[in-house]
């Protein structure tokens, strides 16, 4: 019994309604998924979407005047009106910004898209410094390297506390005068703590600086508002809410968009090409070179829709219990570590671990031949682990469609585990 919730709490985790919406978990019932932070499974109405446009109106968007392909672009467009309303990108009347929406692969494409765009911007240069945290997956870390390492800029961290936070003193020390560039992590795919992006993207407009949010963690878990937050960028990605592989999203202030060069080139992303020159489409099409994915936005609008009827209040509160539990079943077992805060109720969807004596890849595969799907090794985010100390951690990530049964079952994989090393069972 969890020291922390309540018997109707534990109740409401018994089982899960929404499993049989995911065609995965329903046709593998045995199946324990706790890796949610690499990828969520995807709901049925996802997958009937995706399958849908290929049947009904596949065609090249943006390039034909006939049915198909305008129903095509009109998947898209309708997606990105979507997309605008889910993330509160919207004007001072609500209506949704499609202008700042950018489609791409993913949130790494997002974040290299704004590392090879902004310091053109911002003019970024030698004794410049760009933000970052040492969180920071590594999507959201390389990019700023290289950048640095091109332009003479100094790449600054943000330090942990002993309770995992970023620190206003922390914000007030690293984010100074020579601050261009601030970009982190909204929700940390290891630790599972949520940073306060609206103070950190306040201190950044308070020296002049640019924010932007790494929201792949965060957008699936909880209410994500741009306004709110108060940056000035947010990417993620759609296949960690549930929606298909190979698609991103990528929001921007509109007026910053229009000052960004493309990222890449060719077609759709231009007005007009001459021998000698070309000139760019307005935003976001500028950004979104090429043919598009119009099933895999279609599917996204499908999946926001989903995702909706179920309503986020109602998913952060499920997801905050299987968290809370999860920590705590975690913390029952005396040969294990928690990496992160201690409090359960800190954990956003993921928490790392350590099996005293056993490797990670170890745990992780053993847990397989019970049917637990769980992540080990760095998370990529080496930098965090080699910060805190560790090497490589065990990662179990939950998502609203799991449940108690899920949890109990790991906690019975990681006994097993601990016994054939140990000799106990």
């Amino acid at each position: 019994m969890s020291s922390v919730l309540t018997d109707s709490e534990v109740a409401l985790i018994g089982a899960s309604p929404y499993k049989a919406d995911f065609p995965l978990l329903s046709q593998n019932p045995d199946l324990v998924f706790l890796d949610s932070a690499a990828t969520a499974q995807r709901p049925a109405a996802v997958l009937d979407a995706q399958r849908s446009f290929y049947e009904t109106m596949n065609a090249n968007p943006l390039r034909g005047l006939y049915r198909l392909s305008v129903e095509a672009t009109q998947a898209i467009e309708a997606a990105r009106t979507h997309v605008a309303r889910f993330i509160g990108a919207t004007d001072d009347a609500g209506a949704p910004q499609t202008d700042s929406i950018v489609f791409t692969r993913n949130a790494s494409e997002a974040l290299n898209l704004l590392a090879h765009t902004l310091p053109q911007v911002v003019g970024l240069g030698p004794g410049d410094d760009v933000v970052i945290s040492i969180m920071e997956h590594h999507s959201n870390l390389i990019p700023w390297q290289q950048v640095c390492a091109a332009t003479g800029a100094n790449l600054v961290y943000l330090r942990l506390d002993d309770d995992y936070r970023i620190t206003h003193a922390e914000l007030e020390q690293k984010i100074g005068p020579r601050a261009k560039i601030v970009s982190v992590t909204h929700v940390s795919n290891v630790l599972g703590v949520q940073n306060d992006v609206a103070a950190i993207a306040a201190r950044a407009h308070e020296v002049g600086a640019l924010c932007i949010a790494d929201g792949a963690q965060s957008v699936p878990h909880v209410s994500v508002d741009v306004r709110a937050l108060g940056c000035d960028f947010l990417a993620f990605s759609a296949h960690k809410l549930g929606g298909p592989l190979g698609i991103g999203v990528l929001w921007g202030r509109p007026e910053l968009l229009d000052a960004m060069p493309p990222f890449l080139t060719g077609g759709e992303m231009i007005d007009s090409v001459t021998e000698t020159g070309a000139v760019w489409s307005p935003a976001p099409q500028k950004f979104e070179a090429g043919t598009q994915d119009a099933a895999g936005s279609f599917a996204v609008d499908a999946c926001l829709t989903y995702v909706e009827s179920l309503g986020m209040d109602a998913i952060e509160r499920r997801e905050r219990l299987l968290a809370t539990y999860l920590c705590e079943r975690l913390q029952e077992l005396p040969y294990l570590t928690v990496v992160g805060p201690t409090d359960p109720t800190r954990h956003v969807g993921a928490v790392s671990f350590d099996v005293q004596g056993i490797h990670p890849h170890d745990v992780a595969s053993i847990l397989d031949m019970s049917n637990v799907c769980i992540r080990a090794g760095h998370h990529c985010a080496q930098p965090l682990l080699t910060y805190l100390g560790w090497h490589s951690t065990c990662r179990a990530s939950i998502a609203f469609y799991n449940d108690k049964n899920d949890i109990d079952r790991l906690v019975d994989g990681l006994e097993q585990v601990w016994g054939i090393f140990n000799g106990s069972r």
